[in-house]
């Protein structure tokens, strides 16, 4: 079966709360498969749109069942390698009155730090368009060069880039500032938040963000909804586009809510919609996230969109 997107860095285990507060107060968590490119790969498995993911996966406990969440989501493993010595990454989440988060990581000698594509072959970019790619790798070697290795690869096969920074401040081991910005100069399309803005290395405002690399950048604002700024080399032209969003009075979790809108827009441009569309739909696809709790579990199928979209 042909694919025509390819995922690829962390997959981890989250640990959510079972009350809001900080992580002092909290007695027990859920295990739950997390890590923002898994997340937007099962998001887009649950939006019929497969794509290829490319992961490390400990050998231990947490790795096993990481492996079982992505064959049972049907996301192919022909890319998941498994790191013998390793294990797996943890982030405890907290949440706050407003069902946001803050995440607190557990990273030492983990799977994810030796991230590697090497195994991904050329055939196979060759038949991708768009190669979906993180911050959360880029912050230690070698997963670091792995993923620049990739990025170079993919672009000279004619792919389209689509960088989510996914801004972790505390994760970092070097000066982001020089690696966010080779990453920026080597991006297609990307998708940043509010919060990636305040807490990181990047240009503050779309045009600085589009001078430095981009020809599109997706910025979502929380339930202000999103908006699209494009340059003049982009597939759709100069312009700017936004959509509101939609409201939802049972939010229960805002968990991985940005990695669902990032499954939305890369579904909608493999659909080949409008600006208009990709963008209502992903916002969409974000909304439908935050009724259920957790990061992937939470991700929605078309049906649970299409009642977010009818206002249901």
């Amino acid at each position: 079966m042909t694919r025509e997107i390819l995922v690829a860095g962390e997959t981890l285990i989250d640990f959510m709360p079972d009350r809001t507060g900080s992580l002092s107060a909290v007695e027990s968590f859920s295990r739950r498969a997390g890590g923002a490119p898994a997340n937007v790969a099962v998001g887009l498995a649950r939006l019929g749109r497969t794509p290829w993911f490319c992961t490390a996966l400990a050998t231990d406990a947490f790795g096993d069942y990481l492996a079982t969440v992505l064959d049972r989501e049907g996301v192919p493993d022909r890319f998941v390698s498994r790191e013998p010595d390793a294990r797996t990454a943890l982030a405890f989440v907290s949440h706050g009155a407003d069902a946001d988060r803050e995440f607190t990581f557990y990273r030492a000698e983990t799977a994810d730090r030796r991230f590697d594509a090497s195994g991904v072959p050329d055939d196979v970019l060759e038949s991708v368009d768009i190669v979906v790619v993180g911050g959360v790798t880029l912050t230690v070697e070698p997963a670091r060069t792995a993923t620049f290795e990739l990025v170079k690869r993919a672009r000279a096969a004619g792919c389209r880039v689509l960088f989510d920074p996914n801004v972790r401040p505390e994760l970092w081991e070097v000066d982001p500032v020089p690696t966010v910005r080779r990453a920026l100069s080597a991006t297609d399309l990307l998708k940043i938040s509010r919060e990636d803005l305040a807490d990181g290395p990047l240009p503050e405002e779309p045009k600085e963000l589009l001078d430095a690399g981009p020809d599109a950048v997706f910025l979502t604002e929380g339930d202000a909804g999103a908006r699209l700024v494009a340059a003049a080399g982009s597939p759709w032209g100069r312009g700017e586009w936004r959509h509101g969003g939609y409201r939802v009075d049972d939010v229960v979790d805002t968990t991985g809510a940005g990695d669902a809108f990032t499954a939305g827009v890369v579904a909608g441009l493999v659909d080949g919609a409008t600006p208009e569309e990709f963008l209502g739909f992903a916002n969409a696809v974000a909304a439908a996230s935050t009724r259920s709790a957790g990061a992937m579990t939470a991700l929605p199928d078309r049906a649970a969109v299409g009642r977010i979209r009818d206002g249901r």
